[in-house]
């Protein structure tokens, strides 16, 4: 893992559980369990909710990679750590709970 990860980990872990998986290239960020969006290339792309929209209403929303649904590209709020913990308990609400795997 390189050190932008464990950056947005060190960040978000305050907030609760972070886990961040590689996948296809880049990575998946879980928070409490819940994907809340992906790293690419060293930049961090957050789900878009109604909290997201609203805490990060001036980012930009990008591709992360090819075939993917368009996500907000976060860049500078991580300073910001009341922002962050708002910003991931509000989007943890209203994501929908994680699929539970089929087990034969």
């Amino acid at each position: 893992m390189n050190e932008f990860n464990e950056y947005v980990r060190e960040v978000f872990s305050a907030a609760g559980d972070i886990v961040i998986r590689s996948m296809m290239g880049g990575y998946l960020v879980y928070f409490n369990g819940k994907l809340m969006g992906d790293i690419c290339a060293n930049e961090l792309f957050l789900k878009r909710t109604p909290t997201s929209d609203r805490l990060l209403a001036d980012s930009e929303l990008r591709y992360p990679y090819e075939g993917s649904k368009t996500l907000m590209h976060v860049f500078d709020k991580f300073e910001d750590t009341a922002l962050v913990s708002e910003l991931l308990a509000g989007m943890y609400d209203e994501l929908p709970e994680p699929k539970k795997s089929k087990k034969k």
